[in-house]
Formats: C-alpha cells, sequence, structure tokens
C-alpha cells in the first residue's frame, strides 16, 4: 500500500476549493423585501413574532425595495402609528448589514429616544437573527466596535447620533442615513439637523440616500410634511370589494352609532366605499383584505407628481390590521374628550394639526362662569396650587382637579410685598395652610404647589429658599423650559448650595404645557379636560388667563412657533400652567379619591340626618344575671425593645 495514499488529504484540498469559489460567486439577485423575508426574524414582544412577512402590511414592501432604487435619493415617510415604521426602517438597516453592506448613520432626537431604540427595537432584532449576530462586532471584542455609539461589521459601521448633540453629527457621513421622528429634533443654529446630515454625506455623490421619518405635528412647523411635499406625494390606493373603484382610506369615511342615550357605540364602526353610487360598508375584515389585496387589483402607491428622485410617502393607521376599527374610533373619542385631539390627527391620521384661531376670547369663557355649590364643588378630587413671583407681589391659583383632569378654578390670591423679604413668604404660608369645604362637607387641603423660580438672581434665591424647606409639604421649585416636543414634567435636577440642602428643581415644559391648558380651554361641554370659572371671579383675571397667543413666523427659512402676550399681564395665565405643573409632579389617584370623597359625604349625610323611627317598646325588668367569673387576660408578647426596662 501506498503511504501517501493512506494521508492523502485531496479530500479537503477539493472542499477548500470549492468553498474558496463559493466566494467568487456573485451575491443573489434579490431585492431587500425578498432577503429581508428569507432572513429576517421578527423577535419577540412585536405583534407577530417570527418570520418577517409583507403580507398584512404590503405597502412596507416597495419602501423598502426603493433603498436600493440608484435613481432614489431621498425617501420620506409621513406614517402614522401601528403601519410599521420602524420594522420597515431596520428591515433597510438590516440588508445593509447582512447582504450589501455599506456604512450607515442613525439619528433620534434626543439621546435617551437613541437609547429607547437600541434597547427595545435594534439589539432585540440582533438578538433574534443569528446571521447579524456573527457580523456585527461583540461587546469589548477586539474585532471591531459595538458601543452605545457605533456598531461596526464587515463591510461598513452603523453610527448614532441625536439632535440634541451638534458633537455626535460633527465628523460624522455615510452613504445611507436614517433620521426618526423628525418633528421632535431641535434646530441648532447652522440649521435642521437632517439637512446638516445630508449636506454632510455629499461627498457620497450619488450613493448617498436619506430615509426620513416622522408623524407630523403642527401645521407650518412640521418637517415631515415639508418634506412629503416636497416629494411625489405617493398615497396608497386600495379597490373596493364590490363596485372596484380605487381610493385612499380617509378618517371621514368611517362611521359608528350611537344609543339613545347619545353614547357613541365604537364597536358600531365600519367604513364606507367613497365610490359614486356604491355606498357598501367594509367591515374589518374586508378593510384588511382590500390593503392585502390593492396591489393585485390595481392600486397600491400612486404617486400624485412626477418623481424627481424624492420619494414620499403618506400613510395613516386606517392601514394598519392588527388595530380594529372600534379601537381607532374609541381612541378618537377619548382624545377629543380629553381636549387633546392633536394628538389623534397627528399619530393617527398623520396629518398636520391646526391650531383653532390664534387667541382664546375673554368673554367666551367669563360667559361660561357659573356659581360654585361649595368652594370645592361636587366632582373635585385633589387640590393644587401655581405660584408667579413678581417683582412686588406673589400672584396663585388654587384648582380642583376631577376625572379626567375636568379643573375648577377655586380661588386666586395676589399677595402684595417684596418677595427680597419674609412677610409675603409668610403669607403664602399661612395662605398654603388654608382648607376648602367640599361640596359634601370634607375638609380639602391645598395638596401640592409649583412656585416658579424665574427672575432676577436675589429672588431666584429667594424662591430656592422658600421650597427648600417645604419640600415635605409638596412645595415645588419650578423652572420653565423652553422648547417644542418637551415633556411637560421631567425628573428634578439637585440645585446645590454650600451649607444648605439642595433644592429639588422640576423643569417645566411650559410651551407644551400652554397648549395643553389652552386647549382644554377652548372645551365647551363638561367632562374630561372641561375648565369651570367661578361667578364670582374678577373680570380681569380672564383678560390675564387669555393674555397669550400661538405665533408663527420664520426664522432662517423655517416655520417656529411662540407664545406671544397680546396683553400685558399674563399671572393667571401662568398659574394656571403652574397648577397643572404641580398636577403632574404629584400625579395622584384621581378616581380613587373622588370616589372617596363621595363615600365620606353619604357617610357625613348619615350623621346629620335626624332618626325618626319609633323607639321600640320598654321590655319589662329582667332579673339580674349573676357577675361571669373574671378570667385572666392573656399577656401578649412585645420584642425587648419594647419592653419597659424597670429601675434598679
Amino acid at each position: 500500500m501506498n503511504a501517501r495514499a493512506d494521508f492523502s488529504n485531496a479530500r479537503a484540498v477539493i472542499r477548500a476549493v470549492r468553498r474558496a469559489r463559493s466566494f467568487l460567486r456573485p451575491p443573489p439577485n434579490l431585492k431587500p423585501s425578498q432577503w429581508a423575508e428569507a432572513n429576517i426574524q421578527i423577535p419577540v414582544g412585536n405583534a407577530v413574532p417570527g418570520p418577517m412577512r409583507f403580507d398584512n402590511a404590503p405597502y412596507q414592501r416597495e419602501v423598502i425595495d426603493m433603498t436600493v432604487e440608484p435613481s432614489c435619493n431621498r425617501i420620506t415617510l409621513m406614517w402614522g402609528a401601528q403601519v410599521g415604521k420602524t420594522q420597515t426602517a431596520l428591515a433597510a438597516q438590516a440588508y445593509r448589514i447582512g447582504f450589501n453592506p455599506v456604512s450607515q448613520l442613525m439619528m433620534q432626537p434626543s439621546q435617551g429616544d437613541l437609547t429607547t431604540w437600541l434597547e427595545t427595537k435594534f439589539n432585540p432584532l440582533v438578538d433574534a437573527n443569528e446571521r447579524l449576530q456573527e457580523l456585527i462586532a461583540k461587546p469589548r471584542g477586539r474585532d471591531g466596535v459595538n458601543n452605545q455609539r457605533m456598531k461596526s461589521y464587515p463591510g461598513g459601521f452603523l453610527m448614532f447620533s441625536w439632535s440634541g448633540s451638534p458633537k455626535t453629527m460633527r465628523g460624522r457621513s455615510a452613504p445611507f442615513i436614517v433620521c426618526d421622528e423628525t418633528d421632535g429634533y431641535d434646530r441648532t443654529d447652522e440649521g435642521h439637523p437632517v439637512g446638516l446630515l445630508w449636506q454632510r454625506a455629499a461627498t457620497f455623490g450619488d450613493q448617498r440616500l436619506l430615509l426620513e421619518i416622522s408623524t407630523p405635528t403642527i401645521k407650518g412647523a412640521s418637517w415631515i410634511e415639508s418634506a412629503f411635499e416636497e416629494g411625489d406625494q405617493r398615497q396608497f390606493y386600495v379597490v373596493c370589494p364590490h363596485c372596484e373603484h380605487k381610493q385612499v382610506l380617509k378618517w371621514g369615511q368611517v362611521t359608528w352609532d350611537k344609543n339613545d342615550d347619545g353614547l357613541h357605540l365604537s364597536e358600531t364602526a365600519v367604513y364606507h366605499c367613497e365610490g359614486d353610487g356604491c355606498g357598501t360598508v367594509w367591515n374589518d375584515g374586508e378593510r384588511c383584505a382590500a390593503i392585502r389585496n390593492a396591489e393585485s387589483l390595481g392600486g397600491g402607491w400612486i404617486a400624485k407628481k412626477p418623481f424627481r428622485g424624492h420619494a414620499s410617502y403618506h400613510l395613516s393607521e386606517l392601514y394598519s390590521c392588527f388595530r380594529n376599527l372600534k379601537d381607532i374610533v374609541q381612541s378618537f373619542l377619548d382624545k377629543k374628550a380629553a381636549g387633546d385631539l392633536q394628538t389623534f390627527v397627528n399619530v393617527s391620521l398623520a396629518e398636520t394639526w391646526e391650531e383653532e384661531g390664534d387667541k382664546l376670547e375673554a368673554d367666551t369663557l367669563m360667559a361660561r362662569a357659573k356659581e360654585f355649590g361649595a368652594q370645592a364643588p361636587m366632582g373635585v378630587g385633589v387640590v393644587t396650587a401655581g405660584i408667579d413671583m413678581q417683582g412686588d407681589r406673589l400672584e396663585l391659583e388654587v384648582v380642583g382637579w376631577g376625572l379626567g383632569e375636568e379643573s375648577w378654578s377655586l380661588g386666586y390670591k395676589t399677595l402684595w410685598g417684596d418677595p427680597l423679604r419674609p412677610d409675603v413668604w409668610k403669607e403664602l404660608d399661612e395662605f398654603l395652610e388654608e382648607t376648602w369645604t367640599h361640596e359634601t362637607g370634607v375638609e380639602l387641603r391645598i395638596t401640592a404647589a409649583c412656585l416658579d423660580t424665574g427672575g432676577e438672581a436675589g429672588y431666584t434665591q429667594a424662591a430656592y429658599d422658600y421650597a427648600r424647606k417645604r419640600l415635605g409639604r409638596k412645595v415645588f421649585a419650578i423652572k420653565g423650559v423652553g422648547g417644542w416636543g418637551r415633556p411637560i414634567v421631567t425628573a428634578p435636577s439637585k440645585m446645590k448650595q454650600r451649607g444648605v440642602r439642595p433644592v429639588q428643581l422640576f423643569p417645566i415644559g411650559v410651551d407644551e404645557a400652554k397648549v395643553v391648558v389652552a386647549q382644554r380651554a377652548r372645551i365647551t361641554e363638561p367632562g374630561p379636560g372641561y375648565n369651570h370659572f367661578p361667578l364670582t371671579r374678577d373680570p380681569n383675571w380672564y383678560d390675564m388667563f387669555t393674555a397669550e397667543a400661538l405665533r408663527s413666523r420664520k426664522v432662517k427659512g423655517f416655520t417656529v412657533r411662540e407664545w406671544h402676550n397680546v396683553r400685558p399681564r399674563n399671572e393667571a395665565f401662568d398659574c394656571r400652567v403652574y397648577a397643572y405643573a404641580a398636577l403632574r409632579i404629584l400625579n395622584p389617584n384621581i378616581p380613587r379619591l373622588v370616589r372617596a370623597l363621595e363615600e365620606q359625604g353619604r357617610d357625613i349625610e348619615m350623621l346629620e340626618t335626624p332618626d325618626t323611627t319609633v323607639p321600640p317598646a320598654e321590655k319589662p325588668p329582667e332579673a339580674e344575671d349573676a357577675p361571669k367569673p373574671e378570667t385572666a387576660r392573656k399577656r401578649r408578647w412585645k420584642p425587648m425593645s419594647k419592653r419597659r426596662r424597670r429601675s434598679s
């Protein structure tokens, strides 16, 4: 036997050659949507985990495939909730990691938004897909980078930035850019962050591609709406199964019934075909079938304008096969009742919100004033106060809050005095200790108050000194922070000073809070969000309450919304904002408090009602029972720490 034949490695060599030849073979000609359906697993926690499929969301397929169209350099998605905005972007990003690797850049409105996206969207996607795990560098590994700023893989990097940090945008560029929730971006002195990233990617020439995604916000100030109008404005058309009329799903075609009492019955919601002479009613099954079959029946994405390299898409929540019409209608009813219809228009319909008029009218609010049945009428569950500091006085409003944040203005007070002297603060202490008689007879106290600390240095320090000692009484020091898209209340920061306890300072998003207060003041029917005003209120108070109006103006080509004073004094408006902020910081269980007050009121009523029952007839005297023998009581055990020691 030949020794060489025994130790021949021919088979291994052949296998190695075959593997080498496989690297030279061109990859299959797959569209991104085809690759995604064949390779991406949607992680557990999503509506439909498992292999990615576009059967229930056929509108995503064209968008993903458009990201490799050579003639396209910009894609705009003005989409609503529950239609798969995030999954669409993730599929395009995964394609550029696992199939056609290029460098990418992902931008979110803030660092917190970016962290949330990484932890709830991107990282779970990677964990659910072994191929992506193999390609992306391991954390703290030697073969690449994997941290909160960047993730590397063979052929490129996925870099992260957020609009609030110009440092994360400088020196960074990539051929593929994804900008999520662009209407929440903070504009810088240099311009809009999306425009800055697009300009820095100019070095990639025709290879650069921008994918911008967002729900819209305010008419005239929405970046995504402006971008959509610049593109070819595509809408997704469905075909009626009865008359074959092609149409865009619109909110105006959704109807539902009411019962005899006028109660809305969201479970009766249906969609009406807009075809001439048709008017047939679709249930949820027919609506979803029309969406799934749209492209095969001649519908699908149809552009309004010629394509010039910029594809723009609009899609509302009505296209979601994961949402029933009854749920969408109920969301509309809830938002309308709470005076927050803008959220439904922006998030569900993916349309911009147009402000209702320039300002509130004092006469309109004054005409709604009524006499209260008590200092705190029935319906009030908790009481807060908002305090505004001026150079020669303190002004404050006391507000009662009920179900759905329905509000009652219980009182308004001006405390004259220099805030740099202790007298006015002593008056404030006395006022905050007062009680307010509820209609049930229960005495209510001011549960929480917000004190504005803005002003000159000396006045700010005086406000700090007052609030520092009264945190236990829930007197919160606040500072108004301008800007849109900010939360109304965020976690407090500690204002440290030598030798004294730090002050808990709560930042308040005053622009957003003022929008809530103004919108609720426009509600005309009692219920959630409605404002009740007392008949005894000074007419000048209404002028102060309506002293600000929302205006739009152009700044460096961008529309900027700002609050402007239409009258010199606006303290009443500010006090209401601060009282609302106190409610948000306190975050009470209002339904439970309202129920408790109603129960206490019934108990008080029973005690005060005279007993009109006839007393029972006297029984003849009976022989006294023999006294029971005394029994020794058991001694209760106490721990040693609770026992009294005898003195020796």
